[in-house]
């Protein structure tokens, strides 16, 4: 195999890594915002690959709503995307706060009207964010055919810096896999925690995540929930599909379920869906509704998996490629289309890539750290037996409720990150 150099012309050339939604978020985003640069996107599925139908969900902020507005590719996934209108987070044993009977409840509820915002953010599922993007990107590629480009079924199996630029082996390593030189890649493939290898921060927090989606009657439209349980947090996410009667009444609403418990005493695995059911309901609050059905469930195991810096020479990751989190906050796409967003803005004030890069590295290390180590302690805290810390929780969650400039800023920073 011989070595290609980088090329050496002024226009910029970027190869992105991985077709996913932070991938396509920044190469669509390069192709507005450098409309003089080369951009390739590489994925390692074939084209004939249909992602509409993945049902996984997704959390998405305010700040990434009006990202994909940006984009141009909203309009196309928001009939499938169930506004957030209100974020619910409580504790369910208080602990010692029961014997203090005017002690505030432990819990936190944020509320878009109260932040002035038309809504806190959105859910969706995964096929119907990916597809949208996977279509815009391929009408850009049809429009611009000399300079964006898309390479399906080509996994990357090396990136490498070199004078000016990196090297890329696209196939499977053996003799004969092109070598494809570029200015700059971004690598935007993360996969899941259990099938990535270990970064420089890495944490295995010993717990499973079940997820499905499960039907409830009555409650509040447009909530997201999280309550704190002595196992692990649960979730329930409001989902579009809302079935209603000829007069408009609620009769069954849907909702995504992320149920985090201990690995090594997982009270979830031998439960039958019946079961699930009851021991959900003693779980939750009881303002979610009546839970009347569960989907089959699945289940992934959880850690923390980052990168200390996003840039390695000419080599930046983003998304789950350089921070794959606990999903306790659900902020893991948002951290990343904030990545992808800044990577471009630097790119676009500077023509110097050095010095965009050393810039993006600097505006994004505060954002990915907080989110990083916020989560890393609520996701830790379930493990540790130190007696108190439940009703320590109890009490931040309560005092938090209570003091209205906390609770906004709180609110800005899941809707937008640090900024």
């Amino acid at each position: 195999m011989s070595a290609v150099h980088p090329p050496q012309a002024t226009t910029l050339q970027l190869a992105v890594v991985g077709a996913g939604p932070v991938g396509l978020a920044l190469a669509l985003s390069a192709a507005r915002r450098l409309p003089a640069a080369r951009v390739c996107v590489y994925d390692r599925l074939p084209v004939s690959h249909d992602v509409s139908g993945d049902p996984r969900t997704l959390a998405l902020s305010q700040g990434s709503v009006l990202a994909l507005q940006r984009l141009g590719v909203w309009a196309a996934m928001a009939e499938r995307a169930e506004p957030i209108q209100a974020v619910h987070v409580s504790q369910q044993q208080p602990g010692l706060l029961d014997l203090f009977g005017r002690a505030p409840a432990p819990e936190l509820v944020i509320r878009a009207q109260d932040e002035g915002v038309a809504q806190l953010g959105a859910v969706i599922p995964y096929g119907a964010l990916a597809a949208p993007m996977r279509s815009a990107w391929l009408a850009a590629c049809a429009r611009e055919p000399q300079r964006l480009s898309v390479r399906w079924g080509s996994p990357v199996s090396g990136v490498r810096t070199v004078p000016g630029g990196v090297e890329i082996d696209v196939g499977d390593g053996a003799d004969g896999a092109l070598v494809e030189p570029h200015h700059l890649a971004v690598i935007a493939e993360g996969g899941v925690f259990a099938e990535q290898a270990r970064k420089a921060v890495a944490r295995d927090y010993g717990q499973t995540a079940w997820v499905g989606t499960v039907g409830l009657e009555g409650g509040e439209e447009g909530v997201a929930y999280e309550r704190f349980t002595p196992h692990g947090p649960v979730a329930l996410l409001p989902l579009s599909g809302t079935t209603r009667a000829d007069d408009g009444r609620t009769l069954q609403r849907r909702a995504a379920l992320v149920w985090c418990v201990d690995q090594r005493d997982d009270p979830v695995a031998e439960l039958s869906d019946v079961q699930r059911l009851a021991v959900l309901t003693h779980l939750l609050p009881p303002h979610v509704g009546r839970l009347r059905s569960i989907s089959p469930l699945k289940h992934f195991a959880l850690g923390l998996n980052a990168e200390r810096t996003l840039v390695q020479g000419r080599t930046v990751r983003i998304g789950n490629a350089a921070q794959t989190l606990h999903p306790v906050a659900g902020q893991g796409l948002n951290l990343g289309l904030r990545d992808a967003h800044e990577l471009v803005s630097r790119l676009a004030r500077s023509a110097d890539v050095d010095r965009a890069l050393r810039q993006v590295e600097w505006q994004r290390a505060p954002d990915r750290w907080a989110m990083i180590g916020a989560t890393d302690f609520l996701a830790r805290s379930f493990t540790w037996p130190w007696p108190g810390l439940s009703t320590l929780r109890g009490a931040g969650l309560a005092a938090l409720g209570q003091v209205g400039p906390l609770k906004s800023l709180l609110a800005r920073r899941m809707m937008f990150g640090g900024r």
